[in-house]
């Protein structure tokens, strides 16, 4: 099987196509999807509550996903914040090249299912080092 890349549409819709020589020399058209690892906001204002969800990166953030993959709620319980993570799900879909944004990066890092995420030195700490 050969394949190649050709660009349809023009600016901001244009999207990358991958045209594949399938079964019998009939081509076959599979649109390369950029997927991310993301949160979904929802509850009240001022109650927030995400999930954590695979999604197309073009989609909204609280738009259609592919997968739920895990809970946050952020707004502390008894002293602690509850999160409920698909280990399993979450690994397969880092293992097919997800990308995680920051956020979600910073609590599988917590987890240990990602390596821990850098910390940012302040200036504040900075100077204090220097000292």
């Amino acid at each position: 099987l050969t394949t190649r890349d050709r660009r349809l549409g023009h600016g901001r819709r244009s999207w990358v196509v991958r045209v594949t020589a399938g079964h019998a020399g009939k081509r076959r058209y599979q649109v390369a999807m950029p997927v991310v690892m993301r949160f979904a906001r929802g509850g009240h204002r001022h109650k927030a509550f995400f999930k954590i969800v695979v999604a197309n990166s073009k989609s909204p953030r609280d738009g259609r996903h592919l997968e739920k993959v895990g809970t946050f709620d952020p707004l502390p319980k008894a002293d602690h914040k509850m999160v409920s993570l698909n280990v399993e799900r979450i690994k397969y879909w880092l293992s097919v090249g997800v990308q995680p944004s920051d956020s979600v990066a910073k609590l599988l890092g917590k987890a240990g299912i990602l390596p821990p995420f850098p910390q940012q030195i302040s200036t504040k700490q900075k100077n204090s080092e220097a000292e």
